[in-house]
């Protein structure tokens, strides 16, 4: 008899491991940033910081109103750069308690200092009125190119062996890494994780949270007619994101994006996540600092 051994650890199992938070105290968490280079990517802080909000509604003690609630909205402010060696410490503020709404208020600290700071909101499903917008249209993600690729390539590099980002992203105009002219900075995108995450409602949600803060200041780029990390550098200053439907995301969502301007190297970012059968999971915005890499 054979045994097909253990399988393969994908993207996916790592980051459901660094969203694993350690609980110090009633309200006090600590989260490991994992392995990386460079700046630490803010997805990661503001996906850890739901979680932390998420564990505070199971000790809350309201008599159970906050039993049920969903996450729907979160703004946050990016204050530091974070560090991929040095673990975090989120500490939670119970804001509000009530009967439909519960509020959290989540500052993330590393080395002694405040570097993300985050409102969320949860809220009881309610019926109520209900209609969106149609969903852009868009070719099918099978057959796209990686943006990973695509960037390689723009910045003179091989392409890649193998792909080590959790959120797989397919690229639908292979040519917005052009850098001849400014364009409209409208652009779309299909992702999904890269593995499969464990069937767990707030986890699906929190990557989801992940997963928003990718590729959207390329969007602002594109209206400069420049190229990521090449000849425009930037970083995430704040980030919204609103929760219209239960989270679960296991397969491909189009990410969609426009970015209506920048000034003063700030560029804001809306953007849409929409279900393969055009329902729109989620909204989001996102103002970014840009600058000419010199």
């Amino acid at each position: 008899m054979t045994s097909s051994g253990p399988s393969k650890r994908t993207p996916i199992d790592d980051l459901c491991d660094r969203l694993l938070l350690e609980p110090l105290d009633r309200d006090l968490f600590l989260g490991h940033p994992g392995d990386g280079n460079g700046r630490l990517f803010g997805g990661l802080v503001a996906a850890q910081s739901v979680r932390a909000a998420m564990a505070t509604l199971d000790q809350s003690e309201t008599d159970g109103n906050s039993a049920g609630s969903l996450l729907h909205s979160i703004h946050a402010y990016f204050l530091r750069p974070g560090r991929y060696d040095l673990p975090i410490r989120f500490v939670v503020d119970r804001i509000r308690d009530g009967r439909t709404f519960t509020t959290r208020r989540v500052v993330a600290h590393q080395a002694g200092e405040a570097i993300f700071n985050m409102a969320a909101s949860f809220a009881r499903p309610e019926e109520g009125m209900s209609y969106q917008r149609s969903m852009p249209e868009a070719e099918p993600p099978e057959g796209l190119e990686e943006w990973t690729t695509l960037h390689h390539r723009s910045m003179g590099l091989p392409d890649p062996e193998e792909f080590e980002n959790p959120i797989e992203v397919r690229v639908l105009d292979p040519t917005e890494f052009d850098t001849q002219q400014p364009r409209d900075p409208v652009r779309s995108v299909w992702i999904r994780p890269r593995g499969v995450i464990p069937d767990d409602p707030d986890l699906h949600t929190a990557v989801l949270v992940y997963a928003t803060d990718r590729t959207l200041l390329a969007t602002a780029i594109l209206g400069m007619g420049g190229v990521p990390g090449k000849t425009f550098i930037g970083a995430s200053l704040d980030h919204a994101v609103w929760l219209h439907h239960p989270i679960r995301f296991d397969d491909w969502l189009l990410y969609s994006s426009v970015s209506p301007i920048a000034h003063a190297a700030r560029g804001l970012i809306f953007g849409g996540l929409y279900r393969e059968d055009g329902v729109q999971l989620a909204s989001v915005a996102q103002e970014g600092l840009l600058r000419e890499r010199r």
